[in-house]
């Protein structure tokens, strides 16, 4: 009998020991706000290393701030670049280059000229500011050498479009360097999950957005992910309005310098990364319907969900490459 009960004590005890107790962090970073849950049997509160991490990631590429590196390198002053600048520039170089210049982190000068930036411009628009801009505009003109940034004097850039991706997975690789499994990591909707979310003994839930207009917020799509990562890019937040009733998308046009004219309202990519979801997702945004489908011909690793506006502003929806829809 009391070896019978030695086993039962020594059985509860070690299930004790492998209880996962679920962590819920949260708080503002990126001018948006972080959302992070994981599973910890030491019921651990990483909120000091997260908000060190996000800092340093800031002091890194965040052009809202003065002092920050990509600040600094845009101003031609001396800097130093780190790991973090390293890779973001990298994954810019590979995504500018199959969307062929699409995506173009050197756009930055021609988004705050029309005030979707960081900086504010009180001057005129006018078609020979944005053509004398246009003249910096280009990645091809901007190399790494020896961890130094060659480009035009002039030249500005701004990884906006895939820094936020890049946080969440860097969020995402020290929670598994933790040996936390199942978590949860989202910043302004933007997503990447590992595992399940034991709670409820299924995959991780995540809603697409519906491109609500008047600012209200429901669900065009829930779909469950496992090991990856979501970006959802959309235009519904951020336009301009012209008097025929046109919206006109925050993303810029790399080749004209103008906002874009679209019909297409959001793109959600799935990948194994949140920096390069996040990056195709703004590239796609960019292109019209016929761009987008012969793009993700050629990139069937990539899963992508389109909501648009058909030529009778109905909206409809488009799924490629296995985009999982329930």
């Amino acid at each position: 009998m009391k070896y019978i009960l030695y086993v039962w004590l020594c059985l509860l005890f070690m299930g004790c020991q492998n209880t996962l107790e679920l962590i819920k962090l949260s708080g503002p970073v990126f001018g948006t706000s972080y959302n992070i849950q994981y599973y910890d049997q030491k019921s651990r509160d990483f909120t000091k290393d997260i908000d060190s991490l996000f800092k340093e990631i800031n002091n890194s590429m965040s052009n809202y701030q003065e002092n920050s590196k990509i600040s600094k390198l845009n101003r031609n002053e001396n800097y130093s670049l780190d790991n973090y600048f390293i890779t973001v520039f990298n994954a810019s170089k590979k995504i500018y280059r199959e969307t062929e210049g699409v995506f173009d982190p050197t756009i930055g000068s021609l988004v705050n000229f029309w005030n979707f930036g960081s900086e504010t411009n009180t001057k005129a628009i006018d078609s020979s500011s944005i053509d004398s801009l246009m003249r910096f505009v280009g990645f091809n003109k901007v190399t790494l050498h020896n961890n130094k940034v060659v480009k035009p004097n002039q030249g500005y850039l701004d990884f906006n479009a895939i820094a936020k991706g890049y946080g969440i997975d860097v969020i995402a690789e020290f929670l598994l360097a933790k040996d936390i499994s199942n978590f949860l990591v989202e910043i302004g909707g933007e997503i990447r999950v590992s595992g399940n979310n034991l709670n409820k003994e299924a995959h991780w839930k995540i809603g697409i957005q519906n491109p609500d207009f008047n600012g209200e917020s429901s669900y065009n799509k829930v779909i469950s992910l496992q090991n990856e990562s979501m970006a959802t890019s959309g235009v519904y937040r951020k336009f301009k309005t012209d008097s025929l009733g046109n919206r006109y998308a925050h993303i810029i046009n790399t080749k004209t310098g103008y906002p874009a004219k679209t019909n297409i309202l959001s793109v959600s990519v799935i990948a194994n990364n949140c920096m390069l979801a996040d990056g195709y997702a703004t590239a796609l945004q960019a292109m019209d319907l016929e761009h987008i489908k012969q793009f993700l011909a050629r990139k069937k690793q990539l899963k992508a969900y389109v909501i648009f506006e058909n030529y009778m502003k109905q909206i409809e929806v488009l799924s490629f490459n296995g985009f999982p829809i329930e």
